[in-house]
């Protein structure tokens, strides 16, 4: 489980300049951008906040997403 304090101040890191960037937390698995919809994994508790990681999941559904997400190549 990720710490709630650190869920607090995650932001978007491709929308965070020109916008909030806030995320939606999506079964423990997920942060989900409210802005631009990418969907960034999370993966052994750790948020992987990378711009490209997120794009590879941005037209992915939400209910589409795998749980737990698939592991780092």
């Amino acid at each position: 489980m990720v710490n709630p304090e650190l869920l607090e101040i995650l932001r978007c890191p491709a929308c965070v300049r020109e916008k909030e960037g806030l995320l939606d937390y999506y079964k423990e698995s997920w942060l989900i951008c409210r802005d631009c919809g990418r969907k960034y994994p999370i993966v052994e508790d750790i948020p992987v906040m990378l711009i490209e990681e997120g794009d590879k999941w941005i037209h992915t559904a939400t209910e589409a997403l795998p749980v737990p997400p698939p592991p780092m190549e």
